[in-house]
């Protein structure tokens, strides 16, 4: 018998949601590392989150309508998009309660056909009170 020697690096990308904010784990945060803002949709009917990466330069060229773009915050360890108003509309769809610094996590999966994070809201992971 031997050993499975693990790695430090979580292989599943995890957002969790709080009341303010999503924030991504490192596996889900790897995706946005070149990112200057990102998009928000919601897919209402199955109930999931996309978070588009949206590049410098498509920043630089105004492609993308200021009102729809999201400030991103990278770090070697997260990311974080902060957007109170979309978390309490995904909050009513979810049906979850993110009130008194309860936090619920989702599992993510990366869409190369939409190139966005997608955070699936009928998969919880746990959640944090």
């Amino acid at each position: 018998m031997g050993f499975d020697w693990v790695s430090r690096k979580p292989a599943e990308g995890i957002a969790t949601l709080y009341e303010s904010n999503i924030t991504l784990n490192k596996s889900a945060s790897a995706h946005f590392e070149k990112a200057y803002s990102v998009l928000l949709g919601l897919d209402r009917d199955q109930k999931r989150i996309a978070i588009k990466p949206i590049t410098k330069q498509e920043y630089e060229r105004g492609a993308i309508p200021e009102e729809k773009r999201h400030k991103i915050t990278v770090r070697p360890s997260y990311a974080r998009v902060c957007n109170k108003k979309f978390i309490r509309e995904v909050s009513e769809i979810a049906n979850i309660d993110l009130n008194d610094n309860n936090a619920v996590k989702f599992k993510t999966l990366w869409s190369a056909a939409d190139h966005a994070l997608i955070v699936d809201l009928n998969e919880i992971k746990g959640e944090l009170k």
